[in-house]
């Protein structure tokens, strides 16, 4: 059940939490209070839920650090800490600004030390721009597009009450969930949830989740590898105004100069389209082995523009990522052999056949999922 889903604007604060508890996650145990002397009032889980749900904004505008310590090794293009290159954000430390003003008024600013990098959109214009090469991409959102169809069957009729109710219950088996003391964020007082994988073969041990005690917007939220003290990703604002920004913000001219480049973002009929291209083309669509947060992810990769057929990492598809796959680690075993990323959070495999495998568990773990096939 996607409690979100009627609420978009929310969604891009926080893709970490959408991701981590409405889809690899199981569950929110029931009911568990504040301590008793923290400054805000005392919440249980389902109320928080409701809560978010019900969070009403106008807009807002703040300062977001991002800090991802993944165990990746070094990615061809990626800048690492303080970069303005948006590829960047899968390892080190950065900082974003932000502004929203709905779902259709949208703008991120990564900061770098030597430029910035701008998403914004305005109605159905986005703009993406590189101060670093003076680039920007302009891609036209179709009026079909919309903010996506609502899930056949989803509870609309339910009270929010009722959806976080049914939801606590129906992902209590696999997550442990507990309240921690009131912390500060951005300056502001804020509830936490505290997300514990029942599953011990899972490599995440805890998520924190931190929902501001005034808006009852998510303002940060940071993930634990199992036995560690420090996060090794974490999201949050370090300051934080729920109020609508002026419309300016959401403006966006090409500087003098500026190589400029346009095209569509795609619409229904796009996605339509899209959708029958896998059993047109005989292509297999990606498998998911196993529940929970250990779901492991069995893919085809595409193959590679030259055409390779060797089976090599040069015959996967791979493009600039190539050279970082034959430098990692080599594995074989019944299921074949290849190349193992093993990350603080997640592992990957890529098999010399061109299969992907990808999930928050020890290696073993993919294994394992590839000889359930």
């Amino acid at each position: 059940m996607t409690l979100f889903a009627r609420r978009p604007q929310l969604r891009w604060l926080v893709p970490l939490l959408t991701t981590v508890v409405l889809v690899s996650a199981g569950s929110l145990a029931a009911a568990i209070s504040a301590n008793a002397g923290d400054p805000l009032p005392e919440r249980s889980a389902a109320q928080l839920l409701v809560d978010v749900q019900n969070a009403r904004v106008d807009g807002l505008s703040g300062t977001v650090v991002q800090s991802a310590a993944l165990g990746l090794p070094s990615l061809p293009g990626a800048g690492g800490d303080q970069s303005s290159s948006l590829s960047s954000l899968v390892s080190g430390s950065h900082t974003l600004r932000v502004w929203s003003a709905g779902p259709d008024r949208t703008r991120v600013a990564l900061l770098g030390q030597l430029g910035e990098s701008d998403v914004v959109r305005n109605g159905s214009d986005v703009w993406i721009w590189s101060s670093r090469d003076n680039s920007a991409r302009h891609l036209t959102i179709p009026a079909d597009a919309g903010h996506g169809p609502a899930t056949p069957g989803e509870t609309q009729s339910m009270t929010p009450q009722q959806a976080a109710d049914a939801a606590l219950a129906a992902i209590t088996p696999t997550t442990r969930v507990s309240t921690d003391r009131t912390a500060q964020v951005a300056g502001r007082s804020a509830y936490q949830l505290v997300l514990e994988p029942r599953d011990p073969a899972t490599l995440v041990g805890t998520v924190r989740i931190a929902i501001d005690g005034a808006t009852h917007i998510p303002t940060r939220v940071q993930v634990f590898a199992r036995g560690a003290t420090k996060p090794a990703f974490e999201i949050g604002f370090t300051s934080f105004n729920p109020s609508r920004p002026s419309s300016s913000v959401f403006e966006f001219n090409p500087p003098a100069g500026a190589h400029v480049t346009n095209g569509s973002a795609g619409g229904a009929g796009d996605a339509a389209g899209s959708a029958t291209t896998p059993r047109e083309s005989g292509k297999a669509k990606p498998q998911v082995v196993g529940e929970g947060w250990t779901a492991v992810v069995v893919a085809k990769l595409p193959a590679s523009a030259s055409g390779g057929t060797n089976g090599g990492s040069e015959g996967r598809g791979l493009g600039n990522l190539d050279g970082v796959v034959r430098a990692l680690p080599t594995v074989s075993g019944a299921w074949g052999s290849g190349h193992l990323l093993r990350g603080t959070l997640f592992s990957v495999l890529l098999t010399d056949d061109g299969r992907v495998v990808a999930g928050a568990v020890a290696p073993a773990g993919l294994y394992a999922a590839l000889a359930a096939q």
